[in-house]
């Protein structure tokens, strides 16, 4: 190790570059730390998350409009005699529908 200080990253807001400038050895290496352990745990979230959305688009149906979300159901609504295919799912605690067009006769 050199006798001079490390370089300091162009990228690092001066807030954090004056804290870490005021710290004890034994704060920094703390901090460091830290600061694997926080951007492991970040990368492994970010990459849970990708692989979620991946494997939702895997089972996402086709005919499935893009502001539907895949928990969607397919519901058969009854309208002055007529039968009506909609698309609904449940948001927190209400539930919002999309139609979908006219009922199949099977249905």
């Amino acid at each position: 190790m050199s006798g001079e200080p490390p370089t300091l990253p162009a990228e690092l807001p001066s807030e954090l570059v004056d804290t870490l400038d005021e710290s004890s050895p034994d704060e920094l290496r703390r901090v460091a730390r830290y600061a694997e352990e926080l951007a492991e745990y970040r990368e492994r979230e970010s990459r849970l998350a990708e692989e979620d959305s991946e494997v939702e688009a895997e089972q996402r149906p086709e005919e499935l409009p893009d502001d539907v979300p895949s928990k969607a159901s397919i519901t058969t609504k009854e309208i002055n005699g007529n039968r009506y295919d909609y698309w609904q799912w449940r948001d927190g605690a209400q539930v919002k529908s999309k139609y979908k067009g006219p009922a199949s006769p099977d249905r």
